[in-house]
């Protein structure tokens, strides 16, 4: 449920839409927004009875950065045009006609980008099957609940058919749903020529012109192979060539130990692969909460046929050829010595990923890419050379490296879709969760405890952590999946959620009541008070929030705004009840 404010139109945040001056009054959702975005200081109630509130400036220099190419069209054909029809640029299309916006999406490749083709979607189809083959295998686990299964076995090509079945359907039906809603889809490979001007087209065709009010780049990215590693997409491959599950090797070699490699490492393992990790720094997942981290290792790496080199770089891998295997020399992370030659049937490349921005025709408009990214403000719209705003161009999702998550694309699509029709909207990308699709999962939102610890001597504040066991969870010991943890690292004075972090069954989906929260600013005095079903695994989440040592000056802490906006709103229902009642009497 939204809370809603209603604001005069003198207070209201200047549109970029013209049509949208006229309307009055505009509504402002609170959901996944910091304060900040409305840069309110107090609220008060006008004579006429609307809200009104006072706000502290957030404006930023506006460049036209045209250069040479001319000046803006007055007329355009449409109100949108997005590049890159990915779940950002879907989610953001979707999020514009229900806005009333005539939307067009151009798209060089496949519908559905990266994340339904060749990433989030087909893995999730082979970690089905890994998470089945898993408990099959588990003499232990299929014992402790009675029941007795013969050697279980599987088809290759049948559990590549899987994979591939479900991106074409979840494919399908996002061009099925653009198209019943009107979004026109226009096929070929989009390069900005000026300002709010794009042309597309297929190789060998002419090129098409459009314009727009305003433009969204959602290109997305592509896999990043460092230097010296040969990819002949069979023997050296990456996550596109994986996901096709042309064959299982007997022994594969992972360079990376993130997000992707841990699930390749999950899928293979289950299939029957040995597999060696290859990382660069000194220790396994150095992005995950270093506790979730040692746990997850324990969990996930010691008891599987996983072995491991940390502190090297794989400086140079040869494919497979002519009878001979695949050859990696690693080097010293520190010395850059080299330090070993490994001999494998396979090696995943999975050194994360690199932004798809090449061919934009950024130069068009004065926009130098930073690593290959994007310059984004916080609220997605691009920046040129200068520092200065490029007018109604935004750019979300993998290509800006904000947070390089499908969901976090699609959240700052609507979040821009959300400006460009009025209402001034910033995402807090501290309230996006993340999760790795591992047996168990892992799944997190918010800080790390290094981190938190960090800003916490940079603010002058203390923190706490709490933690509960799956042990102690009656789903999770009737399912016999009693390992995991849950972690909250939050501030006592004030009961503000700084992060929660999950390991164990079904991490990724309970973390989204730890993830709203963040979003709506409750804080863990309050959140105590919910009830959860018995037996469910929202349990964890319920006992987690419910250890927390919060001091009792925070029960009363609110921010003077809070208090404001409580007290009007409950004016407004008492003066609704009382209508009502007067409106029954007559």
């Amino acid at each position: 449920m939204h809370s809603t404010l209603s604001f005069s139109q003198a207070t209201t945040v200047p549109t970029t839409n013209d049509a949208f001056h006229s309307q009055s009054p505009i509504n402002l959702r609170f959901c996944g927004l910091r304060r900040e975005a409305f840069g309110i200081s107090i609220l008060t109630r006008s004579s006429s009875g609307r809200v009104r509130l006072s706000t502290r400036g957030c404006s930023k220099r506006i460049s036209a950065s045209t250069g040479n190419n001319g000046t803006p069209p007055k007329s355009f054909d449409y109100d949108l045009i997005i590049i890159g029809a990915g779940v950002g640029g879907h989610g953001a299309a979707l999020h514009a006609v229900e806005k009333g916006l005539k939307t067009a999406i151009i798209e060089g490749d496949v519908v559905g980008g990266t994340c339904v083709n060749r990433g989030c979607v087909p893995s999730k189809a082979l970690l089905a099957v890994s998470g089945r083959m898993r408990e099959l295998q588990s003499e232990h686990h299929m014992k402790a609940l009675g029941l007795q299964v013969s050697a279980a076995g599987y088809d290759r090509q049948g559990v590549a058919d899987h994979a591939n079945n479900l991106a074409s359907k979840i494919r399908s039906n996002l061009t099925n749903s653009m198209k019943a809603l009107g979004v026109d889809i226009l096929t070929g490979f989009g390069t900005i020529v000026g300002p709010q001007k794009v042309k597309y087209g297929k190789v060998g065709f002419t090129d098409n012109v459009v314009t727009a009010k305003d433009i969204i780049i959602a290109t997305g990215s592509v896999p990043f192979v460092p230097k010296g590693i040969e990819v002949d997409g069979k023997t050296v491959i990456t996550s596109d060539h994986a996901l096709k599950l042309e064959f299982v090797p007997d022994w594969i070699a992972i360079v990376g130990s993130g997000y992707i490699g841990l699930e390749f490492s999950d899928v293979y393992t289950a299939l029957g692969s040995e597999v060696t990790f290859i990382e660069a720094l000194d220790q396994l997942m150095p992005g995950f909460d270093p506790e979730i981290s040692k746990l997850a290792q324990r969990v996930l790496i010691n008891p599987r046929k996983i072995d491991y080199h940390t502190g090297v770089f794989a400086t140079k891998i040869t494919p497979a050829r002519d009878g001979k295997p695949v050859i990696i020399e690693l080097t010293d992370a520190k010395t850059k010595e080299h330090k070993d030659t490994l001999e494998v049937d396979a090696a995943l490349i999975a050194t994360g990923r690199a932004p798809f921005t090449n061919g934009l025709g950024l130069q068009n408009i004065n926009v130098v890419t930073q690593r290959g990214f994007v310059p984004v403000d916080e609220r997605m719209r691009v920046m040129d050379a200068n520092g200065n705003l490029v007018p109604h161009l935004y750019c979300i999702g993998d290509a800006n490296g904000k947070m390089m998550l499908a969901h976090a694309a699609s959240a700052q699509g609507i979040s821009v879709v959300e400006q460009v029709t009025g209402r001034d909207h910033m995402l807090n990308h501290l309230s996006v969760p993340a999760a790795c699709f591992t047996h168990p999962e892992i799944s997190m939102v918010g800080l790390t405890e290094p981190q938190a610890r960090e800003k916490a001597e940079k603010e002058g504040f203390e923190i706490s952590v709490a933690k509960t066991s799956f042990k102690a969870n009656t789903k999770a010991l009737a399912e016999n999946e009693g390992e995991g943890l849950a972690k909250l690292i939050y501030r006592p004075d004030n009961g503000e959620i700084l992060g929660v972090l999950i390991f164990g069954l079904h991490a990724a989906d309970l973390i989204h009541e730890a993830s709203n929260a963040i979003a709506l600013g409750t804080q863990i005095q309050d959140i105590k008070f919910a009830v959860h079903a018995h037996p469910t695994l929202s349990e964890v989440l319920d006992e987690l929030f419910k250890s927390a040592k919060v001091s009792f000056g925070s029960f009363l802490h609110c921010s003077q705004e809070l208090l404001n906006f409580y007290l009007l709103r409950f004016c407004d229902y008492a003066l609704i009840r009382h209508k009502l009642l007067l409106g029954l009497e007559s």
